[in-house]
């Protein structure tokens, strides 16, 4: 007759290192202090920006991407401006640029497209 033998103790601690809460709080800080590279592209007829390359801000949105475009493509709001990731899809205006780079950047950068006319998607 084998001799029960005791239950192990864990002793791994199973309390998370920190709250939900301290979590996000720590992800925002991250996002804050990282810049993500965008590399402009121009599709069709819309006009070619002198540097196509800006470092901004992981927070920024696709939204504050739009304003800085149409103030120095000098558009008015009124004027049509389509911007799409890689090609592929229009963002979400409340998305953020880092996650968009996690998820899309190609060689270190995230490459948006912007044209007049609705072109993909």
């Amino acid at each position: 007759m084998a001799t029960p033998t005791p239950e192990r103790e864990s002793h791994q601690d199973t309390t998370p290192p920190f709250t939900f809460e301290q979590a996000i709080e720590k992800h925002k800080q991250e996002d804050s202090t990282t810049m993500v590279i965008l590399r402009f592209r121009a599709i069709g007829n819309a006009p070619i920006l002198k540097t196509p390359y800006r470092k901004v801000n992981a927070t920024f949105t696709v939204q504050r991407v739009i304003n800085f475009l149409r103030k120095e493509l000098k558009y008015k709001d009124i004027d049509p401006l389509y911007v799409y990731i890689n090609s592929a899809f229009a963002p979400a205006p409340d998305e953020t640029m880092g996650s968009l780079f996690k998820s899309f950047s190609t060689d270190g950068q995230l490459i948006i497209n912007y044209c007049t006319m609705a072109a993909w998607g």
